[in-house]
């Protein structure tokens, strides 16, 4: 089995920064707010916590999908957060989205403040995984329904390799290298479901959604 590889927890240079917002996600990115639709079908609006938004681009189409939701974006990366507020702009949304930048564990967030909370490719930045677990029971209200998604560690490199020949073969180097070393530094699943039942959230469910991405979901 392939042990992990530890990456920065920021992606905070301008050219990498810029490079991702510009870049294609949206199949994966789609797919996410597909997931949520289908898993919470019952949830129609209501003010949403987004770990680690980057650019904020499912922030902008979740909000577009669910014209009743307002969104709070959290990230670290200042690079990444000026890029989602010219977005929101472009897309008409500033009235129901802002962007915060906030280093993680962060006691300042308001507790129990939000009706859902989302996170798309923030836990592999992190070596101490009960972060994301710990924010998420932070932030959102009793019964908030929760959604992560993110990659999943091949097993050998070389199928790391052919992840990235299949996915990132026409994007930017710098996408490129950071797909790759973002593959070497995901969870598995079975580490997923250990540090649910650190975190007391043995009770939210598991499972790969394609050939490089696993769900976590439930209600807090």
């Amino acid at each position: 089995m392939l042990q992990r590889t530890p990456e920065p927890d920021l992606m905070n240079g301008a050219e990498q920064a810029l490079a991702y917002a510009r870049s294609d996600f949206s199949e994966p990115h789609n797919a996410f707010v597909a997931h949520f639709q289908r898993l919470f079908p019952d949830f129609a609006g209501g003010h949403v916590l987004d770990l680690g938004c980057g650019p904020a681009d499912i922030g902008i189409r979740l909000c577009e999908a669910l014209p009743a939701v307002a969104l709070t974006g959290v990230d670290g990366a200042a690079a990444m957060l000026e890029l989602g507020r010219e977005a929101i702009e472009r897309h008409g949304l500033a009235q129901r989205m802002v962007l915060e930048q906030r280093y993680l564990p962060d006691a300042t967030l308001p507790q129990a403040a939000y009706d859902a909370a989302i996170s798309n490719s923030l836990l592999h930045h992190l070596n101490d995984p009960g972060v994301l677990w710990q924010t998420l029971r932070h932030g959102a209200k009793a019964g908030a329904p929760v959604l992560v998604m993110d990659l999943m560690r091949p097993v050998t490199l070389a199928q790391a390799e052919h992840l990235k020949q299949c996915y990132a073969a026409d994007a930017p180097p710098v996408l490129q290298r950071d797909f790759y070393h973002s593959l070497l530094a995901a969870y598995r699943p079975d580490e997923i479901r250990d540090q649910l039942a650190a975190a007391g959230l043995s009770r939210w469910r598991v499972g790969a959604v394609s050939d490089r991405h696993f769900i976590v979901w439930g209600n807090c």
